[in-house]
Protein backbone atom coordinates (compact mmCIF):
# COMPACT_ATOMS: atom_id res chain seq x y z
CA UNK A 1 0.00 0.00 0.00
CA UNK A 2 1.55 3.46 -1.14
CA UNK A 3 0.82 6.78 0.53
CA UNK A 4 0.72 10.08 -1.84
CA UNK A 5 1.35 12.22 1.08
CA UNK A 6 -0.51 15.16 1.58
CA UNK A 7 -0.57 17.75 -1.70
CA UNK A 8 0.20 20.59 0.50
CA UNK A 9 3.60 19.54 1.58
CA UNK A 10 4.31 18.19 -1.86
CA UNK A 11 3.81 21.66 -3.35
CA UNK A 12 5.61 23.11 -0.82
CA UNK A 13 8.45 20.96 -1.02
CA UNK A 14 8.24 21.70 -4.94
CA UNK A 15 8.59 25.54 -4.10
CA UNK A 16 11.54 25.55 -1.70
CA UNK A 17 13.53 23.30 -4.10
CA UNK A 18 12.86 25.18 -7.04
CA UNK A 19 13.98 28.46 -5.13
CA UNK A 20 17.03 27.04 -3.69
CA UNK A 21 17.71 25.39 -7.67
CA UNK A 22 17.10 28.98 -8.94
CA UNK A 23 18.95 30.88 -7.06
CA UNK A 24 22.16 28.57 -7.14
CA UNK A 25 21.24 29.32 -11.42
CA UNK A 26 21.36 32.48 -11.47
CA UNK A 27 23.79 33.08 -9.13
CA UNK A 28 26.31 31.13 -11.58
CA UNK A 29 25.02 32.90 -14.55
CA UNK A 30 25.98 35.81 -12.93
CA UNK A 31 29.87 34.97 -11.99
CA UNK A 32 29.58 33.97 -15.67
CA UNK A 33 28.92 36.94 -17.04
CA UNK A 34 25.68 35.21 -18.74
CA UNK A 35 22.92 36.83 -16.81
CA UNK A 36 22.46 39.81 -14.15
CA UNK A 37 21.50 38.45 -10.69
CA UNK A 38 18.44 40.06 -9.82
CA UNK A 39 15.49 38.70 -7.15
CA UNK A 40 13.11 38.86 -10.16
CA UNK A 41 14.99 36.54 -12.17
CA UNK A 42 15.43 34.55 -9.43
CA UNK A 43 11.49 34.39 -8.42
CA UNK A 44 10.92 34.07 -12.35
CA UNK A 45 13.37 30.92 -12.55
CA UNK A 46 11.21 29.49 -9.24
CA UNK A 47 8.39 30.20 -11.07
CA UNK A 48 8.52 28.17 -14.07
CA UNK A 49 10.61 25.61 -12.72
CA UNK A 50 7.84 25.14 -10.02
CA UNK A 51 5.22 24.99 -12.69
CA UNK A 52 6.96 22.39 -14.63
CA UNK A 53 7.79 20.11 -11.95
CA UNK A 54 4.18 19.74 -11.45
CA UNK A 55 3.12 18.80 -14.57
CA UNK A 56 5.82 16.29 -14.86
CA UNK A 57 5.85 14.94 -12.03
CA UNK A 58 2.96 15.67 -9.33
CA UNK A 59 -0.23 16.18 -12.02
CA UNK A 60 -1.42 12.47 -12.37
Amino acid sequence: MESEGDIRVLLALDLVLSFAFSYVVVTAFDLAGIGAFDWWNVAGATVILAVITYFAVLRQ
